[in-house]
């Protein structure tokens, strides 16, 4: 059976900016000019060295039941944002991030594994400084567990740490039980998922490649070599923040069919997705109709869809193109995406009712690629433009240059968002 990588998602339009000129009790704002802050900074760098080294030590055993990898990368930021950020005095920014992740897993026998994998990120340069709302938006754990904190925090960089897996896996014969914290990935498409209803990912946060992950119980029963039934109740502090919600998945004249439903937050969901292909090219869809448990929850009846189509010609050109339709979605001026806030729902993908999508890519030489894609909003005109370059600089080593360009009139969906170019370096072990 055919699955999709991992790699491939507000209901409100909420403002990510938060009034800088607040002075947050929760920012530790540490001198280092006293005695005992200095202790904990270094103390707390002494612990962040020492996991690593740890654990990359591990690797260097050969340990079958154990495994260990992750990456260090280094990416560089400048955003110039279309309007002024309030607060601050500055009409761009700049940042460097430090971006560690360590991956452990544990295969205690044939039928019992257990994870734990660590995102580690240094924050430094003038965004931290101009803009201290950032250390808050970025500090958000959306888990029934908040296991995510700011080791160290100054006024020019800061240090934060989630874990954003951490689950045990018993399998035995058709059946799998997995609990914890875990990446519960119904998404189908390569952009847009309306299945994805657990843990929604935004398609220009390029540089969190495993995705958010879920507080969660999963039991999947394989009825088949094709075919399976999982069960996931997500753990919340109240009914609106839980979810127990049941997919089947088969097989079918090449293809791969699914069908979902069950409670999930404030509403009740339905609906389904396929994988195939036409003629050697990718096809693809889903979609999820959501129904409000109580009428006066405040929550709205919505039907979120996407329809998508790739192919990969002979001389590895390849093209990708996608539709979404979003039932909630205003044929108007959509304004209120905002660089910053990358926080989506399922069931708000676009604050367009029509958004369209296209990719084209091409390996120039076997070390060299370059990627281009486009997202439109046929209603109020605005577009998003991503050029990416890629050098692959050695089996672990890879250096990438990218764009993000939003245009638009004043009050479209991307007219005020601005534009930012990274770089990034990635070293993988």
């Amino acid at each position: 059976m055919k699955t999709k990588p991992e790699q491939n998602k507000t209901e409100k339009k909420q403002s990510a900016f938060i009034p800088i000129s607040k002075k947050y009790s929760d920012r530790s704002g540490f001198d280092l000019k006293n005695t005992v802050q200095s202790q904990k900074v270094l103390k707390s760098f002494r612990i962040f060295l020492s996991s690593i080294l740890l654990l990359v030590s591990l690797n260097t055993f050969p340990q079958s039941e154990l495994e260990f990898n992750g990456y260090l990368k280094f990416l560089s930021m400048y955003y110039h944002p279309d309007i002024e950020i309030p607060g601050i005095d500055a009409n761009h920014l700049s940042s460097g991030l430090i971006h560690n992740r360590l991956n452990l897993k544990w295969y205690a026998s044939d039928k019992l594994t257990a994870s734990l994998e660590i995102r580690n990120r240094l924050f430094l340069g003038q965004i931290v400084k101009k803009f201290p709302g950032y250390e808050n938006i970025v500090n958000i754990d959306n888990g029934y567990l908040n296991l995510s904190k700011v080791v160290v925090s100054t006024d020019n960089w800061f240090l934060h740490s989630i874990i954003d897996r951490a689950w045990i896996d018993y399998t035995n014969g058709k059946w799998q039980v997995r609990a914890g914290r875990q990446r519960i990935n119904w998404g189908v498409n390569l952009v847009w998922n309306p299945n994805d209803v657990f843990n929604s990912f935004s398609y220009f946060d390029f540089d969190y490649e495993e995705r958010p992950g879920t507080d969660a119980v999963k039991v999947r029963y394989y009825t088949s070599e094709t075919s399976s039934a999982e069960v996931v109740y997500q753990i919340g502090a109240n009914t609106d923040s839980m979810a127990l919600a049941g997919m089947y998945r088969f097989s079918k004249w090449n293809y791969d069919f699914q069908f979902i439903g069950g409670w999930v937050g404030p509403d009740y969901i339905a609906g389904g997705g396929w994988a195939g292909d036409i003629k050697g090219g990718g096809f693809r869809g889903e979609l999820t109709y959501f129904l409000p448990r109580e009428e006066n929850s405040g929550s709205k009846e919505a039907l979120v869809a996407s329809v998508s189509g790739d192919y990969t010609f002979p001389n590895s050109l390849y093209l990708h193109a996608g539709v979404l339709y979003t039932s909630l979605g205003t044929t108007g001026k959509a304004g209120g995406r905002l660089f910053f806030d990358q926080n989506i729902s399922a069931k708000m993908l676009s604050f367009a009712r029509y958004s369209l999508f296209g990719q084209v890519s091409y390996p120039i030489t076997p070390i060299f690629s370059g990627s281009f894609s486009g997202m439109l909003n046929p209603c109020d005109g605005s577009v998003y433009l991503g050029p990416t370059l890629t050098w692959s600089l050695g089996d672990n080593l890879e250096l990438m240059a990218t764009g993000q360009i939003f245009t638009g009139d004043k009050g479209t969906e991307f007219g005020e968002m601005g534009q930012a170019v990274f770089g990034r370096l990635k070293w993988a072990f």
